[in-house]
Order: C-alpha cells, then sequence, then structure tokens
C-alpha cells in the first residue's frame, strides 16, 4: 500500500508493528469501545492480532486503515482510513463489498478535531487517489461524536438498521457519499 497522508497537525501512514504499545492503549480503553460491542482487547498479543488484520489488508485489499500519529508530539493517537469489506463476516446493513471510513482515537485526544481532520484527507485520498466512486460510513446511534463527523464530511444519512454485537442488538445509523456530490 505506502501511501501516507499529511493535514496540517497529523500524519496519516501504514500502521506498523511498532504501534503496538499505542494499538493496545486504544483498543484496550473502555471508553473507546463503548460504542463497539464493549470488547476492549486485555493483552499486547490480542492488540498485535489487530495489527496483523490491518496489514494484510494491504496486501490483500490494497486498503487499509492509517495509523495517526500528532505532528507536535509524535505520539500515535489513534488510527482513521478507509476500509474495503468484502467478506460476509464484514456486511453491514446489507452491504458487501463495499469501502467505509472510520476512526478510533486515544480519548486524550478527543475533542481536538483530529477524527474531522484526519477523516477529511481519507475522502480526499479514497476519491481523488483510489478513484473510488461510493464512500460509506456506519456509527451507532449513541455515538455523537462519530455521527456528527459523517455529517460534516458531507456523508448522507440513508437509514437506521439493527447491528447485532455478539451479546446485543445496537441501532447504528448508515451514511453514503457518492464521488460526483463530493465537495458540493
Amino acid at each position: 500500500m505506502e501511501h501516507q497522508l499529511e493535514t496540517d497537525r497529523l500524519f496519516l501512514r501504514e500502521i506498523k508493528n511498532s504501534d503496538l504499545e499505542g494499538m493496545f492503549a486504544l483498543d484496550s480503553n473502555t471508553e473507546v469501545h463503548k460504542y463497539l460491542g464493549n470488547k476492549p482487547v486485555k493483552t499486547l498479543i490480542e492488540a498485535q492480532k489487530n495489527i496483523d488484520f490491518i496489514r494484510q489488508q494491504y496486501k490483500e485489499r490494497g486498503i487499509g486503515r492509517f495509523a495517526v500519529i500528532e505532528k507536535k508530539s509524535g505520539n500515535f493517537i489513534g488510527w482513521s482510513g478507509l476500509k474495503l469489506n468484502i467478506d460476509e463476516k464484514e456486511a453491514l446493513n446489507g452491504f458487501q463489498n463495499f469501502i467505509d471510513i472510520g476512526y478510533r482515537f486515544i480519548p486524550k485526544y478527543w475533542n481536538k478535531g483530529y477524527g474531522l481532520e484526519s477523516a477529511i484527507a481519507c475522502l480526499e485520498f479514497g476519491f481523488n487517489t483510489m478513484n473510488y466512486t461510493t464512500i460509506y460510513g456506519a456509527a451507532d446511534v449513541k455515538n455523537i461524536g462519530s455521527n456528527k463527523i459523517l455529517k460534516k464530511i458531507g456523508l448522507q444519512f440513508i437509514n437506521e438498521f439493527p447491528y447485532k454485537f455478539k451479546e446485543e442488538t445496537v441501532n447504528v445509523n448508515w451514511y453514503e457519499l457518492k464521488k460526483e456530490n463530493y465537495g458540493k
């Protein structure tokens, strides 16, 4: 894959094995997982499996989430980016084989505009570099922050659908943006 993006305050690059501590800090945090099925990782081995999964997507699918690095500190603060969902386990709202945009940050970096800043860069990359025709987004209806970002970057609300995590079902908002409507 080897793509790199840059914004005013952030570098976005491939997730590397050296991001293990940061990924663990992110994925072991209960606040981060509040709207993701409440299943934070408990070990570095589980965090490494998440890194391996993303790195495999780069090889097999040509795209995957980017590590987000804060320029002023050099810190790994989370991830943001596009994902090609191709298998049945990744189907959402009746869709399979689609590109979605997502982001996840360590809580001490919340409310700084990093989600919006990184999502704008990823959307531009998706439409202008990767030449995707449609990008989708999904967010738990209770996740106000994620829903705000998806709307601010121009994705349009399509519908609400039930999503079953292991033990619970939650309602999720589904959004889409077509390339011809990007930037309008």
